[in-house]
């Protein structure tokens, strides 16, 4: 009785335990994969959690989406002051105060902000900054993220501007996302050749917006003429045989004249079409 006794509560230790399930990160997955093709037993399976993060996320990464159609401008200096400066704000307070310091009936007027409204918000909360105008190598040289004003799509609009490598301009759009554009490109929508520069003390910098492989993960122009039009899975020739086998064969004489077999029995593949209505 006593080793039945003992061995029940042995077996309640180890199923409690074996079975106690440990809480799954909000990110992970698990996936499993056979780790040796030969040997199909679940014993020489690898199972291996890996952390996934939805693309949004890692498209607006560092950047502060702007709220509304018109705030484009609040945004990209929110982002540049949180990824760069170092502060902490939102795009509401940035808005509250380049009404409260910036040219409000003007504001009101264009319903947009101007580099003017941001000179004098960043100058209240005690950072110099200022607008210019200069050559692209004028902005690549600067070495650190500045507001870039672009015409894009029939519009204008404002943009970080984060770095250039490899003739692609990386910029942190506050509608878009991290996004790139080829350097001509972007030399033909650079509005007025201008730029918005903050100063800020090295020991509180922010890096959110240094560049990073995910960023350079763009598919260049000649890459998708290349391919447009490319059978890039299965040529024409291995679907034939595919639909070949999976078709009826059948014996008919062969009516093409110029054919070697002509007015000979050959085999032929009757293959079932399907129309639509």
């Amino acid at each position: 009785m006593l080793e039945i006794t003992l061995g029940s509560a042995l077996m309640y230790y180890f199923a409690s335990h074996e079975l106690d399930v440990k809480p799954k990160p909000k990110d992970a997955i698990y996936y499993t994969e056979l780790a040796d093709s030969r040997e199909q037993s679940f014993g020489r399976n690898h199972r291996e959690m890996v952390h996934v993060k939805p693309a949004l996320e890692n498209q607006f990464r560092g950047i502060v989406r702007q709220a509304y159609d018109y705030s484009c401008g609040s945004a990209a200096l929110t982002t540049l002051l949180n990824g760069y400066v170092g502060t902490n704000l939102t795009e509401q307070q940035t808005m509250e105060g380049l009404l409260r310091f910036g040219e409000y009936n003007r504001i009101i007027e264009r319903r947009s902000f101007s580099l003017l409204d941001m000179k004098r918000f960043v100058a209240a909360i005690g950072y110099e900054s200022g607008g210019f105008k200069g050559e692209f190598t004028d902005l690549i040289n600067q070495n650190q993220p500045v507001i870039v004003p672009i015409s894009y799509a029939g519009f204008k609009h404002f943009v970080v501007f984060k770095a250039y490598k490899d003739g692609r301009v990386y910029v942190a759009d506050p509608a878009l996302g991290n996004i790139s554009f080829d350097q001509e490109r972007f030399k033909q929508i650079w509005e007025n050749n201008t730029l918005f520069i903050i100063n800020a003390p090295k020991n509180q910098q922010n890096n959110m917006l240094a560049l990073q492989d995910a960023d350079m993960r763009h598919v260049e122009d000649a890459t998708i003429n290349r391919y447009a039009l490319v059978e890039a899975q299965y040529s024409a020739d291995y679907t034939n045989k595919l639909a070949d086998k999976a078709s009826t064969m059948r014996k008919v004489i062969d009516q093409s004249t110029t054919s070697p077999t002509y007015n000979q029995p050959i085999t032929t593949y009757m293959r079932l079409y399907y129309k639509r209505k």
